[in-house]
């Protein structure tokens, strides 16, 4: 199993063997850095976090004792270590994801799509589409902390309600609770972008 893969190379590397630990990175690198990019919306940032997130690791591992998997250990890491960079930065992420958009559009980044569209998709759906994306991610932004989390990790990673749990370090009805609320909250605010498009075809 995927645990006992990840503990054995956690034993290796606490006895000095760093290859063991190059493999860990290859192995979550990029789940880290999708982790980091939905947290600070700045693509400039994502490697460097990620990167000072197995820095971190690398440097705590030796007192790493196998109470949670390694990966929730890891995950821990990466949000902490995310939010201390905004943090320091003072950034807003919200902002920096508006800017970053405008800016492709700018560099005439959008008009590249309409060349790559496929049978049966036109500009107009796939600005619906983009509509109802971005009406979704504005929605998770808007939600607290805990109930934003709680959904990312289920419907993004794909982790179960016992795995979230571990993670958030809470019980497993607080979990179901949290995700039950935010799928609410994400409906809520969608309902009339998709009332608005009912009858059309996209």
């Amino acid at each position: 199993m995927q645990p006992d893969v990840d503990a054995e190379l956690v034993i290796r590397v606490q006895q000095g063997d760093q290859r063991a630990f190059e493999m860990l990175v290859v192995k979550y690198q990029r789940r880290i850095e999708r982790l980091v990019a939905r947290m600070v919306r700045d693509v400039d940032l994502v490697p460097d976090i990620a990167q000072e997130t197995f820095i971190r690791a690398y440097r705590a591992l030796p007192n790493f004792r196998g109470e949670s998997a390694f990966y929730t250990w890891l995950y821990r890491i990466a949000v902490n270590t995310a939010k201390k960079a905004l943090i320091g930065l003072k950034r807003d992420p919200l902002l920096t994801e508006s800017a970053m958009a405008s800016l492709s559009e700018e560099e005439g980044e959008g008009s590249r799509v309409e060349n790559e569209l496929s049978d049966g998709e036109t500009p107009e759906s796939l600005m619906a589409s983009r509509q109802v994306a971005e009406a979704v991610n504005e929605a998770i932004a808007a939600l607290s902390d805990d109930l934003r989390q709680a959904i990312t990790l289920r419907e993004i990673d794909g982790l179960s309600y016992d795995e979230i749990a571990e993670l958030m370090n809470c019980p497993i009805g607080t979990v179901r609770s949290r995700i039950f609320r935010a799928r609410e909250s994400i409906a809520t605010r969608l309902k009339p972008l998709l009332d608005n498009r009912q009858g059309e075809r996209w």
